[in-house]
């Protein structure tokens, strides 16, 4: 190992490849959250690029350099876990979709109104505790429904709450049923996405902010937590409510609904449920190393179903109304033990994401 400048490096060298490295331990720099740059000097070098923002948090100055890693550990989960000698600390992030936003879920209640490097997020945060564990509820569309979904700042919203210290995120939101075994009312712990959206950004790493420098090519093969999930499904059985357990939501731009053509086209595709919020806040959710789950409530069948009155406002609130209870107490007891659990693998293994970010050198 030779030092430059204080700073301790290994290089890995394969015939042709060019040397890959990475840095460690330097101040401004995360160990663990840091993106990969590529370098000009020959291929396949790289090394961490420098640079203190949220989704790579910076090491104080007065810490210690650490020891380089092989750089064939760059694309792989560590297993030599410091992290995992203590269990890391839950928050949870309750993002309320229309007319499932209700403060009252919370004790002890707060507001705090933020700002980010992407705007402000659609609301005051809430901070409050459910059963003693830390909680933080925002209105998706602003307390009083004011932002429709093509135009909610979803970078805001999430940056605000990995900022506010969330581990996870857990959402509300309706939908529509594609599927005849989907019935208005039943909930839908959604597992996949199809995306229809054509307005929205989708990655904080834009090339505008330096606080997320380089280009994001995150993985999405499996968009939602499945941990959470599975908590959450299993405490809907023990409810008694109506879940199914999985199902691709297809989310399109909106504000308007489907017409028939694209509502039986939607079918063909594999969707189960529609809805106009799903994407992008579970890709920067993913982004951002925050474990996100998202409670679907099916409203209605959308406008595919002869014989069927077809989705509206009016149908849409009345179904919510009628069923918002049950969410309210799917979230008031899926909480408390998903508040008792260890998650410092799972939140541990979210980090890779971090290495599907690239920088280019001069």
């Amino acid at each position: 190992m030779e030092k430059n400048n204080g700073k301790p490096e290994r290089s890995a060298k394969g015939a042709g490849r060019g040397n890959l490295q990475m840095r460690r331990g330097v101040a401004g720099e995360s160990p663990h959250q840091q993106p990969i740059q590529l370098s000009r000097e020959g291929r396949g070098g790289a090394r961490a690029a420098p640079g203190p923002s949220l989704l790579s948090p910076a090491l104080s100055s007065g810490t210690r350099s650490a020891p380089a890693i092989p750089a064939r550990l760059l694309l792989l989960p560590r297993t030599d876990m410091a992290l995992s000698a203590a269990a890391a600390a839950v928050k949870i992030g309750i993002i309320g979709g229309t007319g499932l936003d209700d403060p009252e879920i919370l004790e002890g209640r707060t507001e705090k109104y933020v700002d980010t490097p992407f705007g402000k997020p659609s609301d005051a945060l809430i901070l409050g505790k459910i059963k003693n564990v830390d909680c933080v509820l925002l209105a998706r569309h602003g307390r009083q429904h004011t932002i429709m979904p093509s135009k909610v700042n979803y970078q805001a919203n999430i940056w605000a709450l990995k900022e506010e210290g969330c581990t996870h995120i857990i959402v509300t939101t309706a939908c529509g049923s594609l599927k005849e075994e989907i019935q208005p009312g039943d909930f839908i712990i959604i597992d996949q996405f199809i995306d229809r959206t054509t307005k929205r950004p989708q990655t904080f790493y834009d090339g505008n902010h330096s606080c997320a420098r380089g280009v994001c090519h995150i993985p999405m093969a499996e968009p939602f937590c499945p941990k959470t999930r599975e908590v959450l499904i299993e405490t809907a059985k023990k409810l008694g409510l109506r879940c199914h357990s999985k199902g691709t939501m297809i989310t399109i731009e909106g504000p308007r609904f489907s017409s028939r053509a694209e509502s039986l086209t939607f079918q063909t595709w594999g969707a189960d449920v529609i809805n106009m919020t799903t994407v992008p806040e579970v890709v920067l959710a993913k982004e951002a190393g925050i474990c996100y789950a998202s409670i679907a409530m099916a409203t209605d069948y959308d406008c595919w179903k002869e014989h069927e009155e077809v989705v509206s406002v009016d149908r849409v609130l009345k179904t919510l109304k009628e069923n918002a209870n049950k969410a309210k107490s799917l979230l008031l007891t899926t909480i408390p033990q998903i508040g008792s659990m260890e998650w410092s693998e799972t939140l541990h293994n979210l980090k890779i994401g971090s290495f599907s970010v690239l920088v280019l050198n001069p």
